[in-house]
């Protein structure tokens, strides 16, 4: 795992399983709110009843948005997303779940997005640090929140760790949407640079900020300076690592066009100051090692951000596959 290599701490952990998970649910994204929410408020455990009502209400108040689950899954009736769809008016209605829908996220939590949320892709392997323990019997479950949780949702990072969760799950919600969904397969998604949206292809409709959909990627650095970024306090901007100025100079790559410089792969969050100083300079070696490590992370997690980079690689003639970045990247600074 480079990516957790690079800062061994709790919250390179945290973001492992947020942003480098499989999704066919995204049980995880509700799971993770309501867990950073408790823990922030510096409790070391939680009925895990009482942990079910935020994690029930965050995905009812979604269902009417998005999809919650992939096309390619079939649910029955007991499975708790159709208990929620059935539950969700009233339950909206009455700003907590009903007894039904509460019943319903108690009985799967343990079963499923519990057991699952450590989990990395390959089956068997865990982020190395753990979030929680259950703990109790099947009548009264109690949720036991570790000193790792607790610290990092009481970090400078919190907020930051709040909008890149809520991000991935805008953009695995558009995954699972008809049409959309196959389109960001394909296709990947694009950058509205006026909005600084990612957007899919198709539609051109909003999916998530650039800013939270890969800062977690670069472990919440400015990209320039390498000293953490924390929204709300920060004045971040996009950085174009090389910059836009240098499109009409970029000679051609050996496979054609050159490289487009507004997509993902050469966007990176940063503090405004560092991208005002950094003004048209092309970057340091620094600043592409430090580029390329972070696509390397995009290109391990699922997709559609893991797409899009493919797609970039393979239009310049290289091979699709984590470990090529470093190179993709050189040969870009070779084109000035």
């Amino acid at each position: 795992m480079g990516f957790f290599r690079l800062e061994p701490t709790a919250r390179s952990s945290w973001r492992l399983a947020v942003l480098m998970g499989a999704n066919t649910r995204t049980y995880k994204f509700a799971l993770g709110t309501a867990l950073l929410d408790v823990a922030a408020e510096g409790r070391s455990e939680i009925l895990l009843r009482d942990l079910a009502v935020p994690y029930a209400m965050g995905l009812v108040r979604r269902l009417g948005q998005a999809p919650q689950v992939s096309s390619n899954v079939k649910i029955g009736e007991l499975d708790f997303l159709s208990v929620a769809e059935r539950e969700a008016a009233k339950s909206l209605s009455l700003g907590h779940p009903t007894e039904e829908l509460l019943a319903a996220a108690i009985q799967s939590m343990p079963r499923m997005v519990m057991k699952k949320f450590h989990n990395l892709r390959s089956e068997g392997v865990e982020v190395p640090h753990r979030f929680y323990e259950v703990t109790g019997s099947s009548r009264e479950r109690v949720v036991r929140l570790s000193e790792h949780l607790r610290d990092i949702a009481r970090s400078e990072q919190a907020a930051s760790l709040l909008g890149e969760l809520s991000a991935r799950w805008s953009i695995v919600e558009t995954s699972f949407a008809a049409g959309i969904g196959q389109s960001l397969i394909l296709d990947g998604v694009a950058v509205d640079m006026t909005t600084l949206q990612i957007t899919d292809r198709q539609q051109r409709r909003p999916v998530a900020g650039v800013t939270d959909a890969v800062l977690g990627f670069q472990h919440g650095l400015c990209l320039i300076c390498a000293e953490p970024l924390t929204p709300g306090l920060d004045d971040i901007a996009v950085d174009h690592v090389f910059p836009y100025s240098f499109m009409k100079l970029l000679h051609p790559g050996p496979h054609g066009a050159a490289p487009d410089l507004d997509a993902i792969w050469n966007l990176a969050p940063a503090h405004r100051s560092c991208n005002s100083q950094k003004s048209n300079r092309p970057p340091t070696r620094e600043e592409m090692t430090r580029l390329a490590q972070r696509n390397e992370s995009i290109m391990r997690s699922p997709r559609p951000l893991r797409r899009t980079l493919e797609l970039t690689l393979q239009r310049n003639g290289h091979a699709a596959r984590p470990g090529v970045w470093f190179t993709f990247i050189q040969r870009v600074h070779g084109l000035l």
